[in-house]
């Protein structure tokens, strides 16, 4: 083990820490590591299909809500490359989703304080000091373990795609979206395939297997349990959640209420770009000239189970129409679920389970400056506290903020401000509100 002791060690990189990481190197006094058991920079590698593009716009990247003067800015990126006057021409806020995760790759290559190959088995506290953590990692290529000495561990070990119940264990083709383009082309050779979702994700690979149905004769389904296709809520207004005012606000509000909103704001950052909706419905009515479509789109249709028949190679989906009441069932070959992700708990962190905060549930209870150790302020997480912070726990643009935040509170001052009021509405109640006087009987 070496005798250095890190001001941080963070645990996976994504977007969120890779981005720590771009607004830590040009800080003399925040020695900082990142640890990932992959190879290099990958961002939904399964999910690059051609054409698509990020739902915010480019000043959503790694660094430029803390500094825009950032070196590694998207801007930065595009000028480097190359790229900036084409890019100026094009019009667009939203760049490529493709073109996104190049630019992390070209942001990730410019850092030094980046060990890939390194699988994370055990977060420790150190023996001597009851303030440090050892971070126990083996090499991928060697099998070596290494040991960290951290002062603070900020975990982004990211999100794992989710099965739904009624589709865990099931065999014959069953994928995931995260795996979709390295399977797109089998897709494309068999009778029927259906996708199961309803957020973007689902939009993009039925409107890109929609795109071959003729050519290849298949037949397309696409069940949703959403009533109806939602389109992602992105007026204003509705942005200003993406505040650091409203997740004080939903931080401040009772765990029951936090449980009730998480999933009624679902639609606000899992709906589907309604430019992809346009287009979808574009698609089925140019295909529609010629004959009819083979496709069927069912909503408010819930998967209640499925049995796979190996003799026909083909999948019996057991469905329930919700406002109906009624179940019916559908034959199709392949299953592609777009069903989302979720933030989990790593298994290495149970060594140190009695220094962490839970919540009733079992998931981390994060206290407002991304802090999960009960108000010791040493370990962080990133990305995993929708459940306390509410929609600004996913979202790109937000993430340079938490950045700012937590190294706020490895080196104790702020080094990148931090906005602390942007949003024209209130999401409580007023400050200057006047209180109904109490009434008092005669």
């Amino acid at each position: 083990m070496s005798t250095r002791t890190h001001d941080v060690v963070g645990i996976g990189i994504g977007p969120f820490n890779l981005g720590l990481a771009c607004l830590s190197a040009p800080l003399d006094d925040v020695d900082a590591v990142f640890l990932d058991s992959a190879d290099g920079f990958a961002w939904h590698p399964g999910m690059m299909i051609e054409g698509a593009t990020i739902q915010v716009p480019f000043l959503a990247d790694l660094v430029t809500m803390a500094d825009p003067t950032s070196p590694y800015s998207f801007l930065s990126y595009l000028k480097a490359t190359g790229r900036l006057y084409p890019f100026y021409i094009r019009e667009s806020f939203y760049p490529l989703r493709a073109e996104y995760d190049a630019y992390c790759r070209w942001a990730a290559q410019q850092l030094d304080t980046l060990r890939w190959g390194r699988t994370v088995v055990a977060l420790e506290t150190d023996p001597h000091d009851d303030d440090l953590y050892l971070v126990r990692a083996v090499r991928t290529d060697t099998g070596d373990e290494e040991v960290y000495r951290a002062r603070h561990v900020v975990l982004g070990t990211g999100t794992s795609p989710v099965v739904p119940a009624a589709l865990r264990g099931a065999t014959g083709p069953v994928l995931h979206s995260a795996d979709y383009l390295t399977h797109r082309d089998h897709l494309r050779t068999l009778p029927s395939v259906t996708v199961v979702g309803s957020g973007q994700s689902a939009a993009e690979i039925y409107r890109d297997l929609l795109e071959d149905v003729d050519t290849h004769g298949y037949r397309l389904d696409w069940v949703t349990r959403s009533p109806r296709f939602f389109p992602m809520e992105y007026t204003k207004l509705t942005l200003e959640m993406t505040s650091p005012e409203y997740t004080d606000h939903f931080h401040s509000l009772p765990h029951e209420t936090r449980q009730r909103l998480g999933r009624d704001q679902r639609a606000l950052y899992k709906g589907i770009s309604g430019d992809l909706v346009d287009d979808i419905y574009d698609t089925l009515y140019r295909k529609s000239v010629t004959g009819p479509v083979p496709t069927t789109l069912l909503t408010d249709t819930e998967v209640l189970g499925v049995r796979w028949d190996a003799g026909a190679a083909e999948h019996t989906l057991r469905l329930r129409h919700d406002q109906l009441d009624v179940e019916h069932e559908r034959r199709t070959s392949a299953i592609v679920l777009a069903t989302g992700y979720a933030a989990r708990v790593p298994d290495f962190v149970l060594g140190v389970r009695e220094r962490l905060a839970w919540d009733p549930t079992g998931r981390f209870d994060v206290a407002r400056d991304y802090s999960v150790d009960g108000g010791r302020g040493r370990v962080f997480v990133q990305n995993a506290e929708d459940h306390t912070h509410g929609i600004t726990a996913p979202d790109l643009g937000f993430g340079p903020w938490r950045n700012s935040s937590i190294l706020a509170s490895v080196t104790g001052r702020e080094v990148y401000p931090m906005e602390r009021r942007i949003a024209f509405q209130e999401f409580g109640v007023p400050a200057d509100a006047l209180r109904p006087q109490a009434v008092v009987e005669p």
